[in-house]
């Protein structure tokens, strides 16, 4: 590791259980290189009011004179998929550092709403709701070779969770590729390696008992639907008392995070 460059990665972190998505993004970002990681939130998402002070104390409000010195830029996933993209309050804000990106040509990572908006914002690609809650571990069929997924065979395991899906044939028109799609039909992977754009719609970056915490988050606040909740499929061990999940994409995770920060690494060896 002593002979790797450090690696200066930013993350927009608007998912809801910020403290926990930043232990997530961590520890897989935390590999084999040494990483300096900052934090940021959306200050329009406080407009008008007091930043909490568990926000303010684990990260910094976004500021683009910060992000032009990073290697790469993260954006993650957030609970908006029945919103318009156009509704969130904070949406210019990811605009304006979605265009800054892109000009300073800066490697990007789009993390499954974060995949949704910057689909929708750089393609055009429209989203709409699907009929129920894409919400387990499926596997992935390969549809083309990407560095990102050396070393992983045709039916890695990966989790998703989301509500909503975008229009990838309007991502592929945009120029992107797609790189791999759930063997259920669900979007998985894209990329745009000439505008250093990594899409990923599943949530690869969860641990072992995310998908329980997030079924166990929507229970509580959805109380009069309790019975419409989609459960997390093949995710438990045991299947008949879903008390033990199972981490099986636990080396899908390590390895795809490790290539991704091997193509950070190698831009940057490229810009000097």
């Amino acid at each position: 590791m002593k002979n790797k460059t450090c690696l200066r990665i930013g993350i927009l972190n608007i998912m809801h259980d910020k403290a926990a998505t930043i232990r997530r993004i961590r520890r897989v970002l935390s590999q084999d290189y040494p990483v300096e990681l900052t934090f940021f939130y959306p200050q329009t998402h406080y407009t008008g009011r007091q930043v909490p002070a568990e926000v303010a104390a684990m990260m910094a409000p976004l500021d683009l004179s910060r992000v032009k010195d990073m290697d790469a830029f993260l954006i993650t996933g957030a609970p908006l998929e029945h919103l318009a993209f156009e509704d969130v309050t904070y949406y210019q804000e990811v605009v304006d550092l979605m265009e800054f990106l892109a000009t300073h040509q800066i490697e990007q990572f789009y993390l499954c709403w974060g995949a949704m908006v910057a689909s929708h914002y750089f393609y055009g690609s429209q989203k709409h709701d699907l009929s129920e809650k894409v919400f387990g571990v499926y596997p992935q069929k390969i549809l083309r070779s990407s560095p990102l997924l050396t070393g992983l065979a045709d039916g890695f395991l990966a989790p998703h969770a989301r509500y909503a899906e975008m229009d990838g044939q309007a991502i592929v028109a945009g120029g992107a590729q797609e790189i791999a799609r759930s063997q259920t039909g669900h979007l998985f992977l894209f990329t745009h390696p000439a505008k250093h754009r990594t899409f990923l719609f599943a949530h690869l970056e969860y641990g072992r008992n995310a998908l329980k915490e997030e079924y166990q988050r929507e229970w509580q606040a959805k109380v009069a639907q309790r019975t419409l909740l989609a459960r997390p499929q093949h995710y438990y061990l045991d299947e008949t008392n879903q008390a033990q999940p199972d981490f099986s994409w636990e080396e899908t995770q390590r390895i795809f995070f490790q290539n991704w920060l091997d193509l950070v690494a190698r831009r940057k060896e490229e810009k000097v």
